[in-house]
Formats: C-alpha cells, structure tokens, sequence
C-alpha cells in the first residue's frame, strides 16, 4: 500500500511539471565587481509576473507563455536595469546581468557599488523576504571591529551575546537563552562542541569566513522550527561572476598582557570562461595571547557555629549577608583561531546546477589559571570566639580555609604547559538546483562534526588555615589576614594532584529536498506551492575521566618545597587591593612524571565524571507544505503547516555514595522518547509603496531540551541527602509567536523600521529543587507551566546625504529593543510558587549606536552595544538568583585607503574595559567580575577584482 501512495505522488508531482509546456527565464546578477547580487526584484513588464534573486545571485521564472518580453530589474542603491527576453515553449533561457551602482555623491567622494554594495545586498534581500528577517552582509561586518561571527552578530536589533574571555561567545535572540536559538551554516543545523547544552560557540568562527548573516525572527515552514527565539543562518562566501583576490595582514597588542595579536586572511575565487564552473576558496588565521583579572564570591545570609562541641547542636547567629566564599584568580591565555573554506559549483545546463560546499574551524585554547580561595569555616568546624559580628550584624572576622590552585597542562610541544581546549567543527554539503519545466527542486545532503577534546588537564592545588577580617563590601569582597605571617605561602600544604581528559562530541547528518510550482489560487501572477521534507540524525556524546595522584616525594609537602613565582599585578583591572600570590609555575606542573608509578600513586575517580558522561541519539523527521498568494497588487500572503518527529534514545548513570560520602556502587541507565510537534505557520506582508513594507506574522515554534537534562543519569548522595536526577521524560519548549513590523527603505540604501512581538511559551526548563518524603533535597530539571514575553524593536540605518557640507559624509546605525516577561509555574526551595519572577536571560534593554564617517580616503567609525541586567539562573530562593550584569561595549575602527585595492586598517575594541559582571540577588552584590582590557589591531587589506 506504501509503495502504491509513493508512486501515485511522484505520478502526481511530474503531471504537475509536465502539464505546462511555456518556456522559462533564468540567471545571475552581478555587480560591475563580479560580486553575485542577492534580493534584486525581477518583473516581467508584460506579465507582472516576477521572482527575487538567492543568496547567490541566481533566480527563476517559470510558466512564461512563448513570447518577446521586457525584463526589469530594481535594486535599491543600483540604477534600474532593463534587458529584452525571447521565451519558446518547452526551454529555458539564461540571462546574465551586471547592475551598474547609483553613486552617491559625497564631499570629495564618490560612495560607490563596492563602498555600498554589501549594505545594498543585505537590505534587499531583507526588503524582499516574506519573513521578518534582519540581514546583515559582509561590508557590514566590516565596518565593526569584529573578529568573530558573534562579535558581528551583537549589532542585530534584539540580539545581546554573553561573552567568554572578552569574546562574544552565545547568542541570546530576543531576550531567549542560547539552547532556545538555532544556528545553521548554508541552511544546515551547526552541531554543538558544549557538553551541557545545544549553545553553539558564536567565537569559533571568525567574521571574515562568513558573507552573509541571515537572522530569521518569525521562520517559515521551509525551516527548522527549533528556532524559539529566532534562527541564524551563516552563508559562507560563493564565487564570484570574476576573478577575485583579497588578503589581510595584520597585529596588534592586547593591553592586559601586553602580548602581541597576529591575524591574516585569504580570499580566492573565479569563474571559468565557459560560465560554467566556479569557485570561492579562503582561510584565516587569528593568534591571540591575553587574560583576564576575575574576582567571584558566593554569598549567604545564615551563619551558624558549634556552641557545645556538639555537631548535633549547632547555634544560628543573625547576620548580614556575607561571602561564603572568596576567590582571586588570575587567566593567561593564549587563543589560536583558524579557518578554511572551499566552495565549488558547476552549472551541468541551463536546467541544472550542483555545489560543493565546505568549512573547517580549528580553535586552541591554551591557558593558566592562578586562583587564590577562601572559604569561611562554620558550623561544626567553627566554635565561640573563633569569630566576630559587629554591632550591625556583620561577619567581620572569622576562619578560612585557603586555597590555592594552579591549572595547567602537560609540557609537550601541542600542550605547552597550559591546559589546552582544542575545538574544531567542519561541514561539508552536496547539493544541487534543478529545473523540470515548471518544477524547481532543490536539495542538499551535509554531515558536520563539532568536538572539544582537552587533555591532561591538571590542577595542584594546596591549603591552609588563618583568620582573616572582611571588608562587608558587597561589591568588591576582599579577605585580608589578621595576621599577615599566617599568609606566607610556606604555611601552605600538599592538598591534591589531580588530572581530567574530557572528550565531546556531535555529530550531525542532514538531508532534505525541497519541490516548488507555480501555483495561483486568487488570480494574481509568482503564486507557489512548495513542499518538502528533512532528516536529521544526530549523536552526541561526552566521555571524561579524572585521576587522583599522591607524590611519593616529601617535596610536594610545602608550597614552599616547590618553584613557585609571584602572579601579583599592581595593575590589576579588579582593583589593586587584590594580590593572587604565589603559585606553582607551569613548566614544573607540566613537567611531572605522573605515569611513573615510583613517583606517583594514581586512583581514578569515577565519582568526579561519570555522571557527566553520556551518549544520545536524536533523530529529527520532518515535513512540510506552503503555499505564498497574492490576495492583491500590495499584498501577498504565506501560509503553511510543518510536522517534526523526534525520537530520542539515551544513556547515562547512576552513581551511588553511602552515608560516609564514600563510593558505593555505579549503573548504567538507558531510556527512550518521542514527540511529534505540527507547527501552523501565516506570514502577511503588504507593500504600501515602493519603498514601505508593513508585516504580520503568526508562528509556532520549539526548543527541544539539554542533553544533559534528558539523560536519564541519578546521583544518590546519602550523606548529604540529596539525590541529582536527569529527565528523559522532558517535554519540548513551544512557543506561539505574534509578530508586526513596518519598514521604510531609503534609496540612498537605508532603513527605519520598528515592530512589536509577542510570546506565549510553555513547557520551559527549568531545575527544580524539593524534597522528597525521605527528607532528601532532590534537584532534577522539569517543565514549568509557562512564559510570555512582550517586547519592540526599532531600527534606523542610513547615510546622512541629506545635510549640507561635509556633514553629509556621515551615517549613523541605532537599533533598540524593549523585553518584559513573566514565568510561571518556578517554585522556591519550600514547594511555594514564587511570583514576580521574569524569564531567564531577558534583557529589558538593548540598543547598539554607532556613528561612521567616511571622505575620500578615510572612514572612521565609533560603536556602542548595550545590553541590561537580566537573571541568568533561578535559585532555591530569591537571595540565591544569579544575575547577568548589565553591559557597555565601546569600539573604534578607522580605515584609510592607500589606492583603489590597499587600504590600512587600525581597531580599538572594548574602550570602556567593560567586564563581565554577575551579581546575587541584588545588583550590589558581586558573584563575578572578570576584566579583560583593551586590544588594538591594525593592519593592511589588499583586494583585487576583474572588473565585468
């Protein structure tokens, strides 16, 4: 029966294309650079009848009736174009087209197709889409001073990134957290290097690798629908309709470490005579040395000691909040960012093209971490008179236990002491377009790989005790000993030795095909049918492990028995106040032996990392169907409905601990699911002019939950009593979105815009913590009942060619965005539902400045990105809620033109020396600030084309 509906379809779907027998128009746009033109209108006059140009310049018009017609072609900043077409019945002609830039006159400067031509490119293809779309394209992404693709994609209206080392790292869409986002590289899922969670690490891929950034805000049923707050898609660079070469050299300095900055990048690509072959080759190269200064606490507000030597009978003393615990730490890391690209495609006919597309990215991550610790000792550690409150209720001195840890990594030629992070992803896709009279099909088949393996990753940590006196600055928490001898880093003994291998790992491997018509229901011309299906099968794992080791040597006894060096920096971002002391050095730490069993006794603990590994299977099958109609001359109408499958297969473990906290025992777990989701889709969009489009957009959307929340893992601690616990049995997050946005476009290639949405969530994750009836504390992650975000957007781009005198040189770039939102259904540590609470990682606030200047042979630009506070991570109770704190990025970049192909470039990045702050609670509160300086960078860019 199967095989007889099968048949009937594809009977069915080639009646369709062999019904008409008209003729078709395809082609390619370029600009006078040999640059394909994506988003360019092309009407046939006679028949109103039209299409849009892809990504890649191409475009199709099927179902033309034999005849001689006037084509035109519109692109905002370009002058129009007019060519004649002569169509038979039953072929398919080519036409090539070079667009010719609409200059803009300037004070002693021509702004012209190159200067313009990207943010041409972008606004079209954003002017053109049926969705609400912010298009960002490569001369865009230059104008920043922006090394990598998330440092690029913080100037979106409604988009902020949470940064790592300086470097915006995960992308949080319209005030939702990175797991909830998607982001795809030519249309394909990026698989995910992070052990935790779905994030793809936005830093790994540098921004000259990418030609356009495509953030879809209310997708269509064509695509992915994990994409609850929005999609990202990544178009790496194709060839080009001419010869082009372009290179970039450059260094610089980042200020912390006073280390150099080296970077370059490689641009290739051609067309062969015949038209027929073409292909676009590049690399680059980033190699960074810099740190950071990172001071963090964990802060508590109940204090209790041991009254009557009596662990049974400890007293509560009533005290202000205080940190618990302390930490100094010191970062030097040096960063190597490499990526390549070849991209190929061939043109078999007129019908039929094919494409090979590839990327690799390879990122080290080298680095030495410093920490200096203190953690107060209380309850049955700590007796009458070891501490003092004064006569406001403050700690103000008290015991701790003091730590300090080197980290670090094994001392051969790829380790170099430093724990080493090596993280790569690559890409490769098939695919090809073809045309069978009035069907269009197009398909592709990719397998991608991320991984992030770190090796002999080490740590030597050793301790002591002493009393210490605090500052009761909740902004700035600073221990200080009562006695400073007490300190000397000869009191310090031998605590652990400790080494961990972590491996992850996911693999993805996509496939879908995609078939379009003509189709007109309201007898108005470029109606379609289009339809479709995915395969997506996914596997990711994680495999760690973590071995304790015991010198056999009395050296190890005393910090002071083994090379240490002083990591004080009088010129510590944090403050000067704090001193992280002295550490053992890295070339000694890298350099042990801890294989010889003569100096070392190993014991692998399974405790420390079996929880944390796991092995999943997802696979995800989808299908679609739409339909895009002209209810009018102005408005035009998307509809369709999407189908996914997911079925999730799981591994994991259980680890048991006695009461003693001893090791007693450990399981394997294997568990099963599935869900199906069918996700209705409506787009609106109504031309009021040429230039003024007004949208509407009603959407339903998902995020499908952590792997490390799915996997079926349990932690028994009988000790503690508490019990950690997976959740195969998770549903997926939906979402049902409400979009409108009005757009006015300049000709001088511009922008105003603004919109409003809405967002009716369910089924969110979140961790739960109760208690059980045997009085254990469980923490396992659970659906809650739901959310609503509400928030604007509003975007105003454009060239101030309207001022008189030197004053039209300038433009500007603003965009900001307003979030609010509720989530329902969290309860606090006692089972009550808390109330008030807002949705993890919603800025209210996010606006990005910048003013540019430009004059014959120099531009100048200054950029601002703000993102507000916003809770990152729901505790127990409110006095536990981790907040992210508010931030200002201010960066500067200058280019100065040598001659028509050289220029010199200079970037200043992060003039504020803004750090990444998280604070508890309230906003006076620090958990973390970790600063990271100014860079500067400067070089030469050299680009050449062979002019059409």
């Amino acid at each position: 029966m199967k095989k007889h509906y099968v048949l009937l379809c594809i009977t069915f779907i080639c009646s369709l294309a062999t019904f008409a027998q008209n003729g078709n128009i395809k082609g390619v746009i370029a600009d006078e650079n040999g640059i394909t033109v994506p988003g360019a209108t092309i009407i046939i006059e006679e028949l109103k009848k039209g299409t849009v140009s892809d990504f890649n310049g191409n475009f199709t018009i099927v179902d033309i009736p034999e005849g001689t017609y006037s084509l035109s072609i519109k692109y905002l900043g370009y002058s129009d174009f007019k060519q004649e077409a002569v169509v038979s019945d039953s072929e398919t002609i080519s036409i090539n087209v070079i667009l010719r830039s609409r200059d803009t006159e300037l004070d002693e400067v021509e702004i012209t197709g190159y200067t313009l031509g990207g943010q041409a490119r972008a606004l079209n293809i954003q002017k053109n889409k049926q969705n609400i779309t912010n298009i960002v394209s490569t001369d865009q992404i230059g104008k920043f001073p922006d090394a990598n693709i998330g440092d690029a994609v913080k100037r979106i209206p409604g988009i902020t990134m949470q940064v790592d080392q300086g470097e915006a790292r995960n992308i949080i869409i319209r005030g939702l957290s990175p797991q909830l986002n998607s982001v795809t590289l030519n249309g394909s899922r990026i698989p995910s290097a992070e052990g935790d969670n779905r994030n793809v690490q936005m830093d790994l891929i540098p921004a000259d690798m990418i030609q356009t950034i495509e953030v879809s805000k209310a997708v269509t049923p064509d695509m992915d629908a994990d994409a609850l707050g929005g999609s990202v898609n990544l178009v790496t660079r194709t060839s080009p309709q001419g010869f082009r070469l372009s290179a970039t050299a450059g260094s610089g300095v980042s200020y912390i470490t006073n280390k150099r900055i080296l970077n370059g990048s490689f641009l290739l690509g051609d067309k062969s005579n015949d038209g027929k072959f073409g292909y676009m080759l590049s690399a680059s190269f980033n190699d960074t040395d810099f740190g950071s200064d990172n001071v963090e606490a964990e802060w508590e507000d109940e204090f209790e000691y041991n009254a009557l030597d009596d662990e049974d009978n400890l007293q509560e003393v009533d005290v202000n909040p205080y940190a618990k615990v302390s930490e100094i730490r010191e970062y030097l890391v040096q960063r190597i960012r490499r990526s390549f690209s070849a991209n190929f495609d061939y043109n078999l006919n007129d019908n039929n093209n094919i494409y090979l597309k590839s990327i690799y990215n390879w990122r080290d991550d080298r680095e030495n971490r410093f920490r200096l610790e203190h953690e107060i000792l209380d309850g049955e550690d700590i007796e009458t008179g070891d501490f003092t409150v004064d006569g406001n209720g403050n700690l103000t001195s008290f015991p701790v236990e003091v730590g300090r840890q080197s980290k670090g990594g094994i001392g051969n030629n790829r380790n170099k002491n430093r724990r080493l992070e090596d993280q790569r992803m690559f890409n490769f896709s098939l695919g090809g377009e073809h045309l069978a009279n009035t069907l269009q099909i197009d398909w592709m088949a990719s397998f991608a790989k991320a991984s992030e393996e770190r090796l002999n990753e080490r740590y030597l940590s050793y301790e002591s005790e002493y009393s210490v006196a605090f500052n009761n600055n909740a902004d700035k928490p600073l221990f200080t000993p009562l006695n400073v001898s007490d300190a000397h880093f000869n009191n310090f003994e031998f605590k652990e030795l400790t080494e961990e291998n972590q491996y992850t790992e996911e693999k993805d491997f996509n496939m879908f095909a995609n078939f379009k018509l003509p189709l007109n229901i309201f007898q108005q011309e470029d109606g379609f049918l289009k339809f479709g299906a995915r395969a997506r099968l996914k596997n990711k794992n994680r495999d760690n492990d973590f071995t304790e080791y015991s010198p056999e040597s009395a050296t190890f006894e005393s910090l002071g028995g083994v090379p240490t060096r002083d990591y004080s920096d009088n010129n510590y971002l944090a403050g000067r106040q704090y001193a992280v002391g002295r550490f053992v050095i890295p070339e000694f730490l890298g350099g042990l032996k801890l294989n010889d069993v003569a100096q070392f006794e190993a014991e692998g603990l399974p405790e420390e990392y079996l929880t944390a590994n796991f092995d999943v299977d997802e696979n995800v099958y989808a299908g679609y169907a739409m339909t895009s109609q002209k209810l009018s001359n102005n408005l035009s109408m998307l509809v369709g409905l999407r189908l996914e499958h997911t079925s999730i297969n799981s591994i994991g473990n259980e680890l048991i601990f006695d009461v003693d906290g001893d090791f007693a025992g450990t399981n394997e777990l294997e568990d099963e699911s599935s869900y199906t989701n069918i996700l209705p889709g409506l787009h609106l969009k109504y031309d009021a002019t040429d230039n003024t489009v007004l949208r509407f957009a009603w959407t339903n959307t998902l995020a499908r939950p952590n792997y490390v929340d799915l996997v079926p893992f349990r932690e028994i601690n009988n000790e503690d009593e508490e019990i950690y616990l997976g959740n195969s049995e998770l549903e997926p997050t939906t979402s049902m979105n409400f979009d409108v946005m009005a757009e006015h476009y300049f000709k001088s290639v511009g922008i105003l815009s603004a919109g409003v949405f809405y967002k009716d969530i369910k089924d969110f994750v979140y961790t739960s913590q109760s208690e059980d009836t045997n009085g254990y504390e469980v923490y396992q992650p659970l659906n809650g009942e739901g959310a609503t975000v509400l928030g604007a957007e509003f975007s105003l781009q454009r060239q101030l060619d309207f001022l008189p005198g030197f004053a039209k040189n300038f433009s500007i770039y603003l965009n900001y965005t307003y979030l609010t939102s509720d989530a329902k259904g969290i309860k606090n540590e006692d089972g009550e539902e808390r109330s008030d609470l807002d949705l993890p990682q919603t800025a209210p606030n996010m606006f990005n400045a910048s003013l540019g200047y430009a004059s014959k042979n120099l531009s100048l630009r200054l950029s601002g990105n703000y993102s507000d506070s916003y809770i990152d991570e729901i505790g127990g109770r409110a006095f536990e809620d981790r907040y992210y704190d508010e931030q200002f990025f201010l960066d500067f970049n200058a280019n100065i033109s040598i001659n028509k192909n050289l220029s010199l470039y200079v970037d200043l990045n992060n003039i504020t020396n803004q750090p990444l702050r998280y604070f508890q609670g309230v906003q006076s509160r620090t958990m973390q600030m970790e600063y990271y300086g100014r860079r500067l960078t400067f070089g030469l860019k050299y680009d050449l084309f062979k002019k059409n």
